[in-house]
């Protein structure tokens, strides 16, 4: 098993959850999508994330899709698991049972109910007595997602409280302040270094964020390929190479990140890419329109003619 640690760096895929036309797990898809992560250069996966469809799935479904994700991997890369809940028992139960199936670690994020400093301070206090000591864990700050606000401080005071969080995903925005605050932090010895992979929209702030201290991305996006050459590029020190590539794929990762039909997006051109068999998201869910298709054909050609420009 690749247990995480502080020293994860690279792009973690955000692992989308293929479905069925009639909404049954795709299992042979769910192998087709992590030979397709991993091709395109992948240091790791994180499964059952909020693009993974994570609540829509039942606990057996669950513990069925991260076996069949973590066998096709075999031991090649790291696989986080997602196993936020609004109780702890459920917590605890998921969380034992993906790091018995050989998991690397799981990621947690703030309960919606919490709101103070100190109720959050309280919460992860609690989040690291129902993990324990064997269990590396990420935090994930996406107040989007959650509506819980993480200051600067906050989260600064949760690492010092956990010795077994080795990697923020840092996903609040704007975010790049906050991230170059925490990384200085670590480098004056306030506290641990960690970790942080950046997921602020698919990537959208990518170059940035690795230029304040990111070590890498944990995200998705239909094109893995694009974090991973931009990472690759930042890491040789080729700073604007970095940028072209990223400016090719700009308008296309920002049409995935539409609230709404962002996720039905990204499996549409994960199906014509044949990773997964169907576009289907688990209800409740969108559908794109003929507009919205032919939005995504006429970007994705525009991003074919912009890579060849820059090759």
């Amino acid at each position: 098993m690749n247990k995480l640690d502080a020293t994860a760096k690279g792009v973690y895929l955000i692992a989308v959850t293929p479905f069925t036309e009639n909404g049954a797990l795709d299992l042979a898809s769910t192998d087709r999508m992590v030979d397709f992560y991993l091709d395109r250069g992948a240091t790791g996966l994180t499964i059952l994330g909020i693009l993974g469809e994570a609540t829509k799935l039942t606990a057996e479904e669950s513990r069925l899709f991260v076996k069949r994700v973590l066998a096709r991997v075999d031991g090649r890369v790291p696989v986080v698991v997602g196993a936020s809940s609004p109780g702890f028992a459920p917590m605890r139960e998921l969380t034992e049972s993906v790091m018995d199936m050989g998991a690397s670690g799981v990621m947690i994020a703030p309960a919606p109910t919490v709101r103070t400093d100190d109720q959050i301070i309280a919460y992860f206090d609690m989040v690291n007595e129902t993990l324990g000591a064997r269990v590396p864990w990420v935090l994930q700050d996406h107040p989007l997602s959650t509506g819980v606000q993480m200051s600067t401080s906050v989260v600064l005071r949760i690492l010092k409280n956990s010795p077994n969080c080795v990697m923020l995903k840092h996903e609040d925005s704007p975010g790049l302040a906050k991230l170059s605050a925490i990384r200085a932090a670590s480098e004056r010895s306030e506290v641990g270094r960690v970790s942080i992979l950046t997921g602020n929209g698919g990537g959208l702030f990518l170059p940035e964020e690795l230029t304040r201290g990111a070590d890498g991305a944990m995200t998705g996006f239909a094109y893995p390929e694009m974090m991973v050459d931009v990472c690759k590029a930042h890491a040789k020190g080729d700073i604007e190479r970095a940028h072209d590539i990223f400016d090719a794929y700009l308008p296309l990762a920002r049409y995935e990140q539409q609230a709404g039909i962002g996720l039905a997006a990204r499996k549409y051109i994960m199906v014509e890419r044949g990773v997964i068999a169907s576009a289907v998201l688990r209800k409740p869910g969108p559908k794109l329109s003929a507009a919205d298709i032919a939005d995504i054909k006429h970007l994705t050609k525009r991003q074919t003619q912009r890579l060849q420009e820059i090759q």
